[in-house]
């Protein structure tokens, strides 16, 4: 019930009155079957796609750049800039060479050494580029439209994880702008995609526009997923920031928007109410949710506070406070995406079994708390960060811990994630973030399970033991051994804690039923989409 008042504290009230603010006006813009108005996620605050796992800036990355392979429905990698391709008999040589017609924004040519750069700076974030960079030899460009990679070792999962679909997904940059470091943020949007960045007309906190790449040459394949001909329908893209919940849905119901990217489940009602609103599953598998910790600073950087907040957690209340009707969501004690091959049921009594304060009191006494306060980030503009803040907080409290609710939007928590310093000086303890069910199938797609420290995603865990299970799953040859080690890695995960999974839930989508064409996927597309 608190997730619900304070959302509605956000200003309910507000509806229609603010429309005006948004730039907006229904007689203008009902005929327009030429641009599509999205109401996004959340703010725009980070252009780079490889410098951030936030979904907002993936889902911008794949307006403008486009990925040497992609992902299909059936989680199967197809050529996608790639025309050609071959890889030797010993499995160890793979060449490329890029189709017909590629063409940046800025008119120059796709070259093998852009496809070279790009694929640098993705291994040094991504975690699959990182497994691949531990068996790498070589990559080198290969004439102007071909480059090769050389293994030292067979890497089975090579293709997989230069067409994977969700964060980090492997975009391919100009050569200068590739060239950047991979933890310093590229700004100049400059892609290949199917629409082009209209820079003159970003206005953050409010309002990102595209435009239709006139010269993207599609593939001919049917879209799944990533995969297949991105053929663009619509000139012009806004994709508009509106904090409220309910001026989003007068915003929608009055035609102002046409697309409303991630309602909350509890506003879903209102706009099913419409008869031109479809209401839609976001993803094909389930969202997971998780709190993370930051292992940097006190307290939680001491193993036994991580294990007295796993104690106490239970997945019901996070769920609930998100998602509300059981219907919506599902207990998932499992460090991967259950229902998927990788799920398992090993070390899962610490997240199912009976919650224990007492247990967990004894260990923040062992562990030696002194009252250091505890910062929790709030994105106040997104439920599922802010629920889970709201749960998390008061679970702190029980336990008599010093915590402090920090309220921050979506955008600012972005940033501030990647901050090591201290807490007097803008660090934080605590945030909670969700994933795509995609993100989260096994020990490489998903990042915050990796404890390589200063390499590891925010929060930089370290654990030796769960680094060199990790590099076993990636080598197993077959799927019987991945299973268990998968077991083995979310055991001993559950003993060192690199974050608390709090369960699955069911998000939604909602858009007037002339939008033909949405593409259902772990990412959000804009291209096959038509506005009749």
């Amino acid at each position: 019930m608190a997730h619900r008042l304070t959302r509605r504290e956000f200003g309910i009230a507000a509806g229609a009155a603010t429309l005006a603010g948004c730039g907006l006006g229904r007689n203008a813009r009902a005929a327009d079957t030429k641009t599509l108005r999205f109401i996004a996620q959340s703010d725009l605050r980070v252009l780079d796609p490889i410098w951030t796992t936030a979904y907002i800036t993936r889902n911008h990355g794949y307006m403008v750049f486009d990925t040497l392979f992609a992902i299909d429905a059936e989680f199967a990698p197809h050529p996608q800039m790639v025309g050609d391709h071959s890889i030797s008999p010993d499995k160890l040589t793979y060449q490329f060479k890029l189709r017909d017609g590629l063409r940046f924004h800025d008119g120059s040519p796709v070259r093998g050494i852009d496809c070279v750069a790009s694929v640098k700076r993705w291994m040094a974030r991504d975690g699959h580029g990182q497994a691949l960079a531990t068996v790498l030899d070589e990559i080198r460009p290969d004439g102007e439209k071909g480059f090769t990679i050389k293994l030292k070792e067979p890497f089975s999962l090579l293709l997989d994880g230069i067409g994977k679909v969700s964060s980090l997904a492997l975009f391919v940059m100009p050569e200068r702008l590739a060239n950047t470091d991979p933890f310093q943020q590229v700004t100049e949007m400059v892609g290949s995609g199917p629409f082009k960045f209209v820079k003159d007309e970003f206005e953050p906190g409010h309002r990102v526009v595209y435009v239709k790449n006139t010269d993207y040459v599609p593939r001919e394949e049917p879209p799944s997923w990533a995969s297949g001909g991105k053929v663009v329908k619509v000139d012009r893209v806004e994709w508009l920031y509106i904090p409220d919940a309910m001026t989003k849905v007068a915003a929608l119901n009055a035609g102002e928007a046409d697309w409303w990217e991630n309602p909350p489940l509890d506003i879903v009602p209102v706009l099913a109410a419409n008869p031109d609103m479809t209401i839609a599953p976001a993803d094909p598998l389930e969202n997971t949710i998780m709190v993370r910790f930051n292992h940097l600073l006190p307290p939680f950087d001491n193993l036994k506070m991580r294990q007295a907040v796993l104690a106490v957690a239970d997945q019901a209340d996070f769920l609930a406070a998100l998602a509300g009707d059981r219907k919506n969501w599902d207990l998932c004690p499992s460090f991967f995406t259950c229902g998927t091959p990788m799920a398992n049921d090993a070390g899962s009594t610490a997240l199912s079994g009976k919650r224990d304060f007492d247990k967990a009191k004894q260990l923040v006494a062992e562990a030696g708390y002194k009252g250091e306060k505890i910062v929790v980030m709030d994105a106040v503009d997104q439920p599922v960060a802010h629920s889970q803040a709201l749960v998390v907080s008061e679970l702190l409290k029980k336990l008599g811990l010093n915590a402090e609710v920090q309220a921050v939007d979506w955008g600012t928590l972005v940033t501030r994630r990647a901050s090591k310093e201290p807490i007097d000086k803008g660090g934080w303890n605590i945030f909670a973030t969700g994933w795509v069910g995609a993100d989260a199938l096994d020990p490489v797609e998903e990042l915050p399970l990796k404890t390589s420290g200063a390499t590891a995603w925010f929060g930089w865990p370290s654990d030796d033991k769960l680094e060199a299970l990790r590099a076993q799953w990636i080598k197993a040859a077959t799927l019987d051994e991945r299973k268990k080690l998968a077991a083995a890695i979310q055991e001993r995960a559950f003993e060192v804690v690199p974050y608390i999974p709090t369960g699955q839930w069911r998000p939604v989508t909602a858009y007037h039923k002339n939008l033909k064409g949405v593409i259902q996927a772990p990412a959000f597309l804009m291209w096959n989409v038509e506005k009749t």
